[in-house]
């Protein structure tokens, strides 16, 4: 088999995760030869694609889920890529302002929106508190037959909606606007990582081999059957969730609506989005329910389902643990129903009108081709569901396993990334460009100075 000549760094997954991460080394750092890797014949086909996930950059002002810590983290993160959007001229192409809120139904859940409020306002300085004469002119359906009382915490203009597909080429097309040797192999499948006796790494794909100094995994639940391949993180094992959506047969909302949260459920509540790959119609989800299956709408490798899942007794008190729980257990029934054609809408539309009241079953149509697969990772040692970024890091070795919502953090996973590989190989990250294009919103002059510079 032909080895190629030696790259600097392999990146392997081309979704929003790994692209981020090209673009971040080839405009930030001195390293000369890219490599990235991705089994299919365009970027961001799975998680990133804009049917698997709900479109939402999660900043983590209208997340109830997220503690006020937690908050800080995502608000830096997220604004990674509000200002990569901005600065680089990509709003309205695959970043689209809007107009976003919480949703609190009832006393108890208002006086705890309430509470929220005086909390996040200071983080969040622009968050109001939109009460039922407000929304009956803003958004008139919320209102329509509803009894409970209801207030909104919500923001207006806000870049809500992101297209991670067309976020993912644009990071493609920067790394390939620079002065670097960037290799973008599609339709190439590697099979195995293997260290060589120099210390650099053998990359084997369905095609031919390459070498690389470094290698960056981000290839959702395969990113684990890697590291195990190598020996690490045989701690872990997957649990593959999988998701579906609902649309309304027309327009409901103009504003993202996300409902408050059950702590034992986090990322688990309904909200509804406006859908910026269906003229803006109104998605209600996600549903949730482990499905055995690592890639949503592709085939089944039923050896790599095996792996992954990992399954011993540590694995399965988890799971008994997890059903064990009244209301996890409801849940997981629940959503099961709710993949039943025809049937499923019927048992959905109980959710859905917590957001409007006046929905009917018949308003909704099962979102065919759309949803993906989250995998969760469960830590066997500990005998727990891991909710959030996992990661495996050995040197020039990283593996990311990032789970909702990894793609809002991407660009910051990518600038830890590509800080850790520049101090393995000793070469150079120009911090204060980054943090200049990236960490910080430009004036509209220099934007365009950007814009004129790529395009020149």
């Amino acid at each position: 088999m032909l080895i190629n000549k030696l790259f600097d760094t392999a990146i392997i997954g081309g979704g929003v995760a790994g692209t981020s991460l090209l673009f971040t080394l080839a405009r930030y750092t001195d390293l000369k030869n890219i490599i990235l890797f991705e089994k299919y014949d365009e970027v961001s086909q799975l998680n990133s694609n804009p049917k698997a996930n709900s479109q939402t950059l999660h900043v983590g002002d209208i997340e109830s889920n997220y503690t006020f810590e937690k908050a800080k983290k995502v608000k830096r993160a997220s604004s990674m890529v509000s200002n990569y959007i901005q600065n680089f001229g990509e709003v309205n192409r695959c970043g689209f302002r809007g107009d976003k809120m919480l949703l609190a139904v009832g006393e108890e859940e208002i006086a705890k929106l309430k509470e929220r409020y005086e909390e996040f306002k200071e983080l969040y300085p622009y968050l109001e508190l939109w009460d039922e004469e407000f929304l009956r002119e803003f958004e008139p359906n919320l209102l329509k037959e509803r009894k409970e009382p209801i207030l909104a915490m919500g923001a207006r203009g806000q870049i809500t909606t992101v297209d991670y597909k067309l976020l993912s080429e644009s990071f493609v097309q920067e790394a390939l606007d620079t002065d670097k040797n960037i290799q973008m192999r599609y339709h190439e499948e590697v099979t195995k990582i293997e260290r060589d006796r120099d210390g650099s790494y053998k990359i084997t794909t369905d095609t031919t081999m390459f070498r690389a100094k470094s290698v960056v995994v981000n290839a959702g639940a395969y990113s684990l059957l890697f590291a195990q391949s190598l020996g690490y993180g045989e701690e872990y094992a997957i649990l593959p969730i999988g998701g579906s959506f609902f649309f309304t047969k027309e327009k409901f909302l103009n504003s993202k609506v996300y409902t408050m949260q059950n702590p034992k459920l986090p990322f688990a509540a309904v909200h509804a989005d406006p859908d910026c790959t269906k003229d803006w119609n109104t998605r209600f989800g996600p549903t949730a329910f482990a499905l055995p299956k690592l890639e949503r709408y592709h085939a089944l490798h039923l050896k790599d389902l095996i792996s992954a899942l990992n399954i011993d007794k540590s694995v399965t008190k988890v799971y008994m643990k997890l059903f064990k729980d009244k209301t996890i257990r409801n849940y997981i029934i629940k959503n099961f129903l709710e993949e039943i054609p025809h049937f499923g809408k019927e048992i959905f539309i109980r959710d859905a009108r917590k957001i409007i009241p006046s929905l009917n079953a018949e308003d909704l149509e099962f979102a065919e081709g759309y949803g993906g697969m989250r995998p969760q990772i469960i830590d066997k040692k500990s005998q727990e569901l891991l909710l959030g970024e996992a990661k495996i890091e050995d040197g020039g070795l990283i593996f990311n396993m990032t789970p909702s919502p990894g793609a809002t953090s991407s660009l910051a996973i990518a600038l830890k990334d590509a800080q850790s590989v520049c101090k393995v190989l000793g070469v150079t990250f120009d911090s204060l460009k980054h943090k200049n294009e990236i960490e910080s919103l430009l004036p509209h002059n220099k934007q365009s100075q950007i814009k004129e510079r790529i395009i020149a």
